[in-house]
């Protein structure tokens, strides 16, 4: 069983910044991969951005140079760092893991979802 808790979502001017946090609860579980999802108003969601447990990460064209992921083993935390926000990056982001949950009788690859964080850029 794995638990998400998001937090650093809010309202920011474009050009602005924020800080995403999203801690993980988790019991029996092996992680392999953590990130963020976004999802606009009648869009898809979307990758913005994944870190391997080797640290290893991956973004979307639409942010490179703009935001870091970036974690804490110690504490099961990821963050995302935005800067330059742009109204475009307006969305609700999710906080995800992917991994092997051993609790089960049979190991099974589980992916897990934060409830959300609404983050709004103003032109």
């Amino acid at each position: 069983q794995v638990q998400l808790v998001e937090s650093g979502g809010g309202l920011v001017q474009a050009g602005g910044s924020l800080r995403l946090s999203c801690a993980a609860s988790r019991s029996g579980f092996s992680t392999d991969t953590m990130g963020w999802y976004r999802q606009a108003p009648g869009k898809q969601r979307e990758l913005v951005a994944t870190i391997a447990t080797g640290g290893t990460t991956n973004y979307a064209d639409s942010v490179k140079g703009r935001f870091t992921i970036s974690k804490d083993n110690a504490k099961n935390t990821i963050y995302l760092q935005m800067n330059s926000l742009k109204p475009d990056d307006t969305a609700v982001y999710y906080c995800y893991v992917r991994g092997t949950d051993y609790s089960r009788a049979v190991p099974t690859a589980m992916n897990y979802w934060g409830q959300g964080t609404q983050v709004t850029v103003s032109s």
